[in-house]
């Protein structure tokens, strides 16, 4: 039975990459706890709703839990571990560096605010700790070699300038930039003013990226965590997610169910890595955005 189930998980994989195009580069970035309706088609963020209009939405993905945390775990184990934000514990389960590590792929998270290069303590507002699953995992932590592939978000910059971006960058803006907190800190502002700083982060330090040549076959995968806490359907309410770059279908609405273990998978697939971790290995495939 094990051989058989096995068998299918490959074919399936098989058939997924059939239709998925190989990406040199795949780069997945994480907004805070605002609803589908409140980001797409909202003049606060222009920027964003111009990549939606250009390129592919799903309309049906939902997050996963509340709060922030689960949902992080989700997009790089497969599984939510824990839905306390003050978690203090590890987490051993296969996960994301681990399956790029067997595939010999190269993976960095740019941390906005994050302290120093391999950091792992606790909060230094504006950067938050459980916004950065990368930090709890034993292979992370066991590993100075992984450590040093949680960075600063500065460090983007000069990894592109210098050739080395990863395949995989995992990219999480501040508390202050990511939509979850006022520009200056604090929650005394409005939504409109949350979504208007982060679409100016957006503009500023992720269009450059998009434009850029050395990226032109990479796809850029842009999802909120969560939804606003009074929407919990199918668990964490409905978020807007974004997919652009090559050969991804122009001016796509897709209207298939999905959650962020589809997103895990997507990365996988668009990286050509086996392992999937987690609900990754029966996840909806998302090879409908691409053409």
């Amino acid at each position: 039975m094990k051989k058989l189930f096995c068998s299918l998980v490959l074919l399936y994989a098989v058939a997924a990459y059939a239709q998925i195009p190989q990406s040199n580069h795949v780069v997945v970035l994480l907004e805070e706890n605002q609803s589908y309706p409140a980001v797409i088609g909202s003049p606060s963020m222009p920027f964003l709703n111009s990549l939606a209009s250009k390129y592919g939405v799903a309309t049906q993905y939902y997050a996963n839990t509340h709060p922030s945390i689960g949902n992080y775990f989700m997009l790089t184990t497969g599984n939510v571990e824990t839905n306390s934000d003050t978690f203090s514990g590890t987490v051993s389960a296969d996960n994301i560096p681990r399956a790029f590590a067997g595939a010999g792929k190269t993976w960095k998270a740019y941390m906005e605010s994050l302290p120093k290069t391999g950091y792992t303590g606790g909060d230094v507002y504006p950067y938050l700790k459980h916004h950065d699953p990368f930090v709890y995992m034993t292979d992370v932590l066991n590993s100075a070699a992984e450590r040093a592939n949680v960075v600063p978000f500065s460090r983007l910059a000069t990894d592109l300038n210098a050739g080395t971006l990863p395949r995989f960058a995992y990219i999480v803006p501040n508390a202050e930039d990511d939509a979850h907190d006022c520009p200056g800190g604090g929650s005394a502002c409005t939504d409109a003013k949350k979504l208007a700083a982060a679409d100016s982060w957006l503009k500023s330090r992720i269009g450059p990226l998009i434009n850029s040549p050395a990226l032109a076959n990479s796809v850029f995968i842009i999802t909120f965590d969560e939804s606003r806490a009074s929407d919990a359907t199918n668990g964490g309410g409905k978020v807007a997610t974004v997919i652009l770059g090559a050969h991804v279908k122009k001016g796509f609405r897709s209207t298939r169910f999905y959650q962020h273990q589809s997103t895990l998978r997507l990365v996988l697939d668009l990286l050509r890595v086996s392992d999937h971790p987690g609900n990754s290995a029966t996840a909806p495939t998302m090879q409908e955005f691409f053409q």
